[in-house]
């Protein structure tokens, strides 16, 4: 199963270069990673990430993450992945531009 990340421009380039991530200030702040579904991406977009560009989608394998991975309840009682561990550029295992169009971000077709 597919799961994704978004990430801002500095936070993306940050996990390129040092090969692991503890994430975004709100992973940091919570103690780990925020994943979502195909199908939750876009709220999580429309809440968080709302009028922000140049954002990157991550594609990540869940099951490659292992026992790090928890499906925990959250937002609207729906059960969210979030990975106890540094994120790791292998866990990567595609990433895109998230473009902004008439202010909502568009995420590419088939997202699954």
């Amino acid at each position: 199963m597919k799961i994704y990340k978004i990430f801002r421009p500095d936070e993306w380039a940050q996990l390129r270069q040092e090969k692991s991530t503890k994430g975004a200030p709100i992973d940091i702040s919570d103690g780990y990673v925020h994943f979502s579904t195909a199908t939750q991406a876009q709220e999580t977009a429309d809440k968080h990430f709302a009028g922000v560009d140049g954002l990157f989608l991550l594609g990540c394998d869940a099951v490659a993450m292992g026992a790090a991975l928890k499906w925990e309840v959250s937002r609207g009682g729906a059960e969210f992945p979030h990975l106890y561990r540094e994120l790791r550029m292998e866990d990567v295992e595609w990433a895109q531009p998230l473009p902004l169009v008439d202010g909502r971000h568009q995420f590419p077709a088939g997202l699954e």
